[in-house]
């Protein structure tokens, strides 16, 4: 009887765990043995990282062909329910109708959604959590032009000053410019309720980010929340009141809702706790990888962010693991020690930091010609030819010579 993978979730986490077992099962020759089925909403991969940017409408990968050159069964749907005791789920179609799937393995890679908390009148703010949120902002900044101009349509408050706010914030000047012309005077603020800005990104980059920041001529307003909106701005805790057309709110994330379902040791953003090799704990048969998954990368306490950069390889090592453990093979500890940062800073550049303390390591253009790469290269899946995606997908590849 033919096993079964089953791969919840179309990211990169989801698409790499794919690949990854994909790659193993090929090395074994089990390929024919085992069924590896990908279930999400749509085939296509949204370039998350890249919301920030101007007509992110384009921004989706088509995975078919990717899918098929590695033999992964791609289903259409959304989970609803995992029963792990039965080793089944139950998904909805695109009409709402539900339908089942068996598993004997499960990798959970469903993602996050920006956490929306109960701030009166959020409903009136944008927001570039997903795709199609990136895309009704960018139609609402195209049509400000038709508006009488007034300081309120000429502000834009982003609401949030971590990873997110920063860079949409940075880029808003050049976009706002395009729609409102050369001369128009923008008022771009960044509101943050922590003392500084970017607070969790530490010390190291924050006179490149203030820098950046001042120079684009976007104002920071810290220490201060935002305590409700309205279609005409919003107030903050200190009793301000800013008249804005355009509030764009970045919160923090929190992982998919799923993770209820398969464990309940899980962090303050929803994320399951899982062993070395992304085995969700007290599971046996349910891996999980990229942001629903809390797994440490070393052996000195660090553990993987809600990012690409860890979801990519976090992948790799729960598709190989997953196929292992059907195979009865060694299964590996996923490790990823080196961490890096690189932040697009819109018109001035960008900033390029290593290590988990950020160490800046390059700044302005030549960070932005990286972030560039890292943004319209590298993040991207491999081109659909079976052999090369399978080599890609290796967790732990031989060292270049």
């Amino acid at each position: 009887m033919t096993k079964k993978i089953l791969v919840i979730g179309a990211g990169f986490a989801g698409i790499w765990s794919a690949l990854g077992a994909a790659r193993l099962l090929d090395q074994a020759g089990k390929s024919a043995a085992v069924e590896i089925a990908l279930i999400s909403p749509e085939p296509l991969l949204h370039m998350r990282p890249r919301l920030h940017e101007s007509e992110p409408g384009g921004m989706a990968y088509p995975l078919l062909p990717l899918l098929e050159a590695a033999g992964v069964r791609y289903i259409q749907g959304s989970v609803a329910r995992i029963h792990k005791q039965d080793r089944y789920v139950v998904a909805l179609d695109a009409t709402g109708e539900p339908f089942t799937l068996e598993y004997d393995r499960l990798v959970l890679t469903s993602g996050s959604k920006m956490h929306r908390p109960q701030v009166p009148g959020l409903q009136h703010a944008f927001s570039i959590d997903q795709l199609d949120d990136a895309v009704k902002l960018d139609r609402h900044l195209a049509a400000l032009a038709e508006q009488p101009e007034t300081a309120a349509r000429n502000t834009v408050v982003v609401v949030g000053g971590g990873f997110t706010g920063i860079e949409l914030a940075c880029e808003l000047p050049g976009r706002l410019r395009k729609v409102l012309g050369q001369a128009a005077k923008l008022n771009v603020i960044v509101i943050e309720q922590a003392d500084d800005i970017g607070p969790d990104l530490g010390p190291g980059p924050r006179p490149v980010i203030s820098q950046a920041l001042a120079e684009l001529g976007v104002q920071s307003l810290t220490g201060s929340a935002v305590v409700a909106l309205d279609a005409d701005g919003v107030q903050t805790a200190n009793g301000q009141r800013i008249e804005a057309s355009t509030v764009i709110w970045t919160g923090g994330l929190r992982a998919s809702a799923l993770t209820k379902q398969v464990s309940t040791q899980r962090d303050g953003v929803g994320r399951v706790l899982v062993s070395r090799d992304l085995r969700v704990l007290d599971t046996s048969t349910i891996f999980a990888a990229g942001d629903v998954a809390l797994a440490a990368t070393d052996d000195i306490g660090n553990h993987a962010l809600m990012s690409c950069q860890h979801a990519l390889t976090m992948g790799r090592y729960a598709g190989h693991n997953v196929a292992a453990d059907l195979l009865g093979l060694p299964l590996l500890d996923y490790k990823q020690p080196f961490y890096a940062t690189c932040l697009d800073l819109g018109g001035w550049g960008a900033v390029y930091t290593e290590g988990w303390d950020r160490q800046v390591k390059m700044t302005g253009a030549d960070a932005k010609e990286l972030k560039r790469k890292i943004n319209t290269m590298w993040i991207y899946p491999p081109q659909p030819e079976r052999s090369a995606a399978l080599a890609a997908a290796d967790p732990e590849p031989p060292a270049a010579a």
